[in-house]
């Protein structure tokens, strides 16, 4: 698990979770998940990227909370859910997986959501778009600075031409086993040039570089092999759900060819929102444009769960081996 070092004041400050439950994957993995804001309000699960932890969706949470139930949970080895025993733990089936036991722990059975994932979250959503999890719980999805193929042959991270040598180096950076360290100066300048645009600020800045630092280098190295060789794009058309994709023009480690070309296979496609001078972290650089986006999917897609029978609470006195309940932090 990592280290919890993510800013502790501020609009990117994580606030305590409402409630705190466990979510056991297909293959026994532990997933720690949280839930925020009231219960029977209109659902929102987040899904956050590679090296990051619930805490990267603070500024979202603090705005959607007021009025819906934002339930965030940590990827496998990421925050505070355990990292796999098993090299087959890293893959794109375990993050499928995942989700699908995240949305049975946490929705009451043919409850909706507006489904939203960053990165590698994103990805998260195009491999798990053929499940029947997906399907039933699923309303309305938010692709964030993601890609399906070709990760690592389209990074502009290191300023080289295309070709064979950027693509050697970068999978080599990508997946050095050096550990970060402690968050400097350096330390922070080096992760806003290759994750952030320009404009961002040192206090969104700040809260990256906590969080990314915080990821241990073993899960980091292990999940940038999956990213290395990433091949999903045929289940983007599989991908059913009315879809919106954001990228920003700024974005190095997914540029912008990524987003259209998935917007373009989207059965569904609601748009695609490019963000200009953002980078690679838009749901920080610019959680208003992103929080925006996802109230827009909520209204149109979702209606309250009280409307639709059973609440998550009912189905869960019902059903108490769906989820484990933690403490409130």
């Amino acid at each position: 698990m990592s280290r919890l070092t993510h800013v502790t004041s501020g609009r990117y400050a994580p606030p305590p979770a409402a409630r705190e439950l466990t979510a056991v994957s297909a293959d026994g993995a532990r997933l720690y998940v949280e839930a925020h804001g009231p219960e029977g309000a209109p659902a929102v699960v987040l899904a956050h990227g590679w090296t990051c932890s619930t805490a990267f969706w603070a500024a979202q949470v603090r705005d959607l909370a007021t009025d819906h139930r934002v339930i965030a949970y940590d990827q496998r080895g990421h925050g505070r859910s355990p990292a796999p025993d098993d090299p087959d733990g890293y893959s794109t089936r375990a993050l499928a997986d995942d989700l699908e036991a995240v949305l049975a722990a946490t929705l009451a059975p043919g409850e909706k959501a507006v489904l939203v994932g960053h990165s590698m979250g994103a990805m998260t959503l195009i491999a798990a778009a053929g499940r029947p999890g997906l399907r039933e719980h699923g309303a309305a999805a938010l692709l964030c600075n993601t890609g399906a193929s070709d990760l690592v042959a389209e990074s502009t991270v290191l300023p080289l031409r295309p070709g064979r040598l950027r693509t050697r180096l970068t999978r080599s950076v990508l997946a050095s086993p050096a550990p970060l360290g402690p968050v400097t100066a350096v330390s922070r300048r080096v992760l806003k040039y290759a994750t952030m645009g320009r404009a961002s600020s040192r206090e969104q800045v700040d809260a990256c570089a906590r969080i990314v630092h915080a990821c241990p280098r073993g899960v980091r190295r292990g999940w940038s092999h999956v990213l290395g060789t990433l091949r999903i794009t045929a289940h983007v058309g599989e991908l059913t759900l009315p879809t919106r994709v954001v990228t920003g023009l700024a974005d190095r480690l997914t540029p912008p060819v990524h987003a259209h070309r998935i917007a373009a296979a989207l059965p569904d496609r609601l748009g695609l929102t490019e963000l200009t001078g953002v980078g690679h972290m838009s749901p920080v650089e610019a959680p208003d444009a992103v929080n925006l986006a996802i109230r827009e999917l909520a209204g149109a897609y979702l209606v309250r769960t009280h409307e639709q029978g059973r609440t998550h609470e009912q189905a869960r006195t019902e059903d108490p081996a769906r989820i484990e309940e933690g403490r409130a932090a």
